[in-house]
């Protein structure tokens, strides 16, 4: 399974609004897990099986809300049993294709 998620505490006491220092909490949390990851602008996308996904998702929105009484959770799954290493590999798929358009 590939997971895309977005977490974000609503509430933030930076005077620009920024949500940084909780959204690199999470992160910390992912990365830590061992599992596969990349974290973009918008998402933290992670490779494994269900229940080891859904528990790196719920103990990063449990970092963010710790520091706020209320977080904002956005997920997006790709659900291929028998698949694995897709993380890169549907990256890579699509950027052969651009290739050979040239």
């Amino acid at each position: 399974m590939l997971l895309a998620f977005s977490v974000a505490p609503t509430t933030t006491a930076d005077a620009d609004g920024s949500v940084s220092d909780a959204v690199a909490a999470a992160v910390r949390i992912v990365r830590a897990s061992g599992l596969p990851n990349r974290t973009d602008a918008m998402f933290t996308t992670i490779e494994g099986d269900w229940d080891e996904v859904f528990a790196v998702v719920k103990a990063a929105t449990d970092a963010v809300a710790a520091v706020s009484p209320r977080v904002s959770l956005v997920i997006k799954a790709d659900i291929r049993p028998g698949h694995t290493g897709q993380l890169d590999a549907k990256v890579e798929r699509v950027e052969r294709i651009l290739a050979e358009g040239d």
